[in-house]
């Protein structure tokens, strides 16, 4: 079921979204300060990719960097980035079939607004982090 929700999400908007983040991603890249945020967005990239059956986790080792690379990213990216995840989420969530596509785009909130010290895992290893949370 993962995989037919999965190719179904590639082509409604995985792939749009997926390619809109590895652009952000290359852009951070070149103007070398902002290489972190382009991992960042890279990772969000995969998570959008292929997002049923993987969630995202903190990462343990993150500490005061992550969370002013957040607050960067929140201030320029990350609002923004949220209140699209938001609008998509509600338009899927119209009919009965976008449900499931909807709750994909509530759950990439989390990593779309502090994305620096989060890491992407499948749902069945996420119960061996301590901070699980979906």
């Amino acid at each position: 079921m993962k995989t037919l929700l999965n190719l179904v999400w590639l082509i409604l908007s995985g792939l749009w979204m997926a390619l809109g983040y590895l652009l952000a991603g290359l852009v951070c890249c070149v103007l070398v300060i902002t290489i972190p945020w382009g991992l960042a967005c890279f990772r969000i990239a995969s998570y959008a990719l292929w997002p049923f059956g993987r969630t995202t986790v903190r990462r343990a080792e993150a500490g005061a960097p992550s969370a002013l690379g957040n607050a960067v990213w929140l201030v320029f990216a990350g609002i923004w980035l949220t209140l699209g995840h938001l609008a998509a989420g509600a338009a899927f969530c119209v009919t009965v079939i976008g449900i499931p596509f909807g709750i994909a785009h509530f759950k990439m909130i989390p990593v779309s607004l502090v994305p620096v010290g989060r890491e992407i895992v499948s749902t069945d290893a996420a119960s061996a982090y301590p901070h699980y949370r979906w």
